[in-house]
């Protein structure tokens, strides 16, 4: 707004006011105290723009960003981390909660027994990095008798701080979108709060009067594992009693379950540059099919009551667009030439893609 007021329009303007009949040339008392005046002035002028940004919610810096939506109850949640599933050998070994492992340059603790030598132990760095790891840990501590200890299962997925530009999104999202009292929305804020929960939906009257069920996928947008999804029902429900212990309103039975996962196995007909081989492309192709159905399952939520449908011609477009591949032909979703329709809480994940040259 003040991009025009620069050192040179302010000195000009108050030398405009200086009567002609006084020296105003360069180097003189009136234009070296004008000009100081100027450059000061130029700086006040820049602050004044720094403030109208920071005032307004759509230009303003995370920092006041968080300030204004605090106003209306909005936080930024922060980052979380990792929960894994870990297996000792032999599985009768005694490890200790707290015990600290480590893989590579990250650090393990061990945070609850699973029995049978399985153990929870959480990523002590945050954010989604830890979702990745997995392999032989190495115990920070000797532990007597233990032969080893591997990371084999994500269980819940750690999240980065929101990012500031989704925050602001959230911030105007919530002038439309209103939760109260346990109506649709609110569940779905209150669900999607939790650590390690990705998106949500939410059945009402499922099993009766006053029954709601929320279906849910992890961060990852993958299927929810048994522990988050207890996690969840904890919170939201304890035990299922309506008792309006957790975060569901009182009297409302909820559920908690995981969206069913659907393998989805492709099969295709090629034709492949000659200056390339199948071999090298099989990486790319199954990349090209898992992000497809990443996307899919991304917007799984927004689809409400509708179902995800695996598109024949998406897959199509996205394995032809790798370099080397000429032609693509036959696909084929299951076994079947047609798109695959989901129902509304089933979500698509990759179970093989076989490749006729």
């Amino acid at each position: 707004m003040y991009e025009s007021m620069t050192y040179e329009v302010i000195l000009k303007r108050m030398m405009d006011r200086v009567p002609n009949g006084l020296d105003k040339r360069e180097g003189s008392l009136i234009y070296t105290a004008l000009s100081a005046a100027a450059a000061e002035m130029q700086i006040v002028y820049i602050e004044f723009d720094t403030i109208l940004k920071e005032t307004f919610a759509q230009t303003a810096s995370r920092e006041n960003l968080i300030r204004r939506a605090a106003e209306r109850g909005l936080k930024p949640t922060e980052a979380t981390r990792a929960v894994l599933k870990a297996v000792a050998v032999p599985d009768t070994v005694l490890i200790n909660k707290g015990e600290r492992f480590r893989y590579g340059t990250y650090y393990y603790t061990v945070t609850e027994s699973m029995g049978d030598g399985t153990f929870q132990v959480v990523c002590e760095k945050a954010g989604v990095e830890g979702n990745h790891q997995f392999g032989r840990l190495i115990p920070v501590q000797n532990i007597s008798g233990l032969t080893s200890m591997e990371i084999t299962e994500l269980l819940i997925p750690g999240e980065d701080a929101i990012d500031t530009e989704v925050f602001r999104k959230n911030y105007f999202d919530s002038f439309e979108k209103k939760s109260y009292g346990g109506n649709k929305q609110d569940y779905i804020e209150k669900t999607n709060g939790i650590a390690g929960v990705g998106a949500t939906k939410v059945t009402r009257a499922w099993d009766g009067p006053s029954t709601v069920k929320l279906t849910i996928l992890d961060s990852d947008c993958n299927k929810a594992s048994d522990l988050l999804v207890q996690t969840v029902q904890n919170i939201m429900d304890p035990e299922e009693t309506a008792s309006g212990d957790g975060l569901s309103p009182i009297d409302h039975r909820v559920t908690v379950v995981s969206a069913e996962a659907v393998l989805i196995q492709i099969s295709t007909d090629l034709e492949i540059n000659e200056n390339y081989t199948l071999e090298a492309l099989k990486e790319l192709i199954n990349k090209a099919v898992e992000d497809y159905l990443k996307e899919i399952r991304t917007s799984w939520e927004s689809m409400g009551d509708y179902g995800c449908i695996v598109r024949i011609s998406q897959l199509e477009s996205k394995i032809l667009s790798i370099e080397g591949i000429y032609d693509i032909k036959n696909t084929k979703i299951n076994g079947k030439p047609v798109n695959l329709e989901l129902n509304p809480y089933q979500i698509p994940v990759i179970g093989g893609v076989k490749i006729d040259p």
